[in-house]
């Protein structure tokens, strides 16, 4: 049975290119913990999060941590409404609509049109579902062609959002209730990987020999799979990634370095606007990486709750111990906050609601 099932599996690919540089691509997502499945990777964080619980005698205190967000921001919120509560901070939010996806398919193509009009927007722009998770379902729409494709296949609610050019930065953000000032817990350098064409190589070949794309090779050979025969120019760069998610490919490096004051002080005065909000992670595009350390002309394109993740975790470099300290004292802050607003008269989501939430977005 062990030879059956290893032939076409393990033996063949060998004997190609293309099968090998899979393999490869295998082995490096089981032996780097970066690419663990959450289901696995997150299992002592789990027991850690238990700990906690059983130490502050309420397994979902951590929900208190931010008043302002259903259930804290744990699981299925809407991400319309929390940048609803950003909207006295408007300048650094990028524009949005929420789209009724109930209504029929040339209503909602209108939504996004009268939006576009209204804001004076042109293709491209981003689709995504109102209540996504691990940037499920995101799409960067080009063309009237894809915004109806995107919507006759889409049955959620979702929303619209200017696209915002540029780089991309996760900043985790943390302040106790009654602090005068919040604190970055972290930056996540978000890089979108491309490959250079030589002039012979095949799209697919390209991939395939890159050392970093290769680790998602069937993930990128799927996203481009009409393009996979052309062979691009000598020196021309092909992007692989639009979307700053690691699961779709992005690299994610520690971005400690580009914390400033005035960094701090920017994040700070967006965070204060959102009444009763003090833990979770921006994502945020610039067009300049010295514009956003000096706090300025950068675009908030979401913000995520209290499962949200210090996403710097992910950079190569960082040992999966390291991993796990930094994630410990991401939930402590958590609990931390919670105590304190629960001190301050809030009461935490009870378990058998997380439970609901949880079914309601898993089945």
């Amino acid at each position: 049975m062990l030879l059956v099932w290893s032939i076409p599996r393990l033996l063949l690919p060998l004997f190609s290119h293309k099968g090998r540089r899979l393999l490869l691509s295998r082995w490096r997502r089981l032996t780097r913990w970066e690419f663990w499945p959450p289901y696995v990777f997150y299992v002592p964080v789990f027991f850690y999060v238990i700990y906690l619980g059983l130490r502050h005698r309420s397994l979902t205190l951590f929900t208190a941590a931010n008043p302002g967000i259903p259930a804290g921001g744990f699981i299925g919120e809407s991400k319309s409404e929390i940048l609803d509560g950003l909207q006295r901070a408007d300048s650094a939010i990028a524009r949005y609509r929420r789209i009724d996806t109930h209504q029929p398919l040339e209503g909602q193509i209108a939504a996004v049109t009268k939006f576009m009009d209204t804001h004076q927007l042109n293709f491209p722009v981003v689709l995504k579902p109102d209540a996504g998770q691990r940037g499920s379902g995101v799409g960067i729409i080009h063309s009237e062609t894809q915004l109806r494709d995107y919507l006759r296949n889409n049955g959620a609610p979702a929303i619209v959002q200017e696209y915002v050019p540029g780089e991309e930065f996760g900043v985790f953000y943390y302040r106790y209730p009654g602090e005068e000032s919040g604190h970055i817990f972290s930056i996540t350098d978000k890089r979108f990987i491309a490959v250079c064409g030589d002039g012979q190589s095949t799209l697919e070949t390209l991939i395939l020999n890159d050392q970093r794309a290769v680790c998602m090779a069937r993930f990128h050979l799927a996203q481009h799979r009409e393009r996979l025969q052309e062979v691009p120019a000598a020196g021309a760069t092909v992007p692989l990634v639009e979307l700053g998610t690691h699961c779709r490919g992005a690299l994610f490096l520690d971005g400690s370095k580009l914390i400033t004051p005035e960094l701090s002080t920017a994040i700070d005065a967006i965070s204060r606007e959102f009444e009763g909000f003090y833990f979770g992670r921006y994502d945020i595009r610039t067009p300049s990486r010295e514009d956003f350390r000096q706090g300025k002309n950068f675009k908030v394109v979401e913000l995520n709750g209290v499962t949200s993740e210090a996403t710097n975790i992910y950079d190569p470099a960082n040992s999966l111990l390291s991993a796990y300290r930094t994630l410990a004292r991401q939930w402590r802050l958590a609990f931390e906050i919670g105590r304190r607003n629960r001190e301050r008269g809030v009461s935490p989501t009870p378990a058998g609601e997380l439970l609901r939430l949880l079914q309601k977005v898993l089945f």
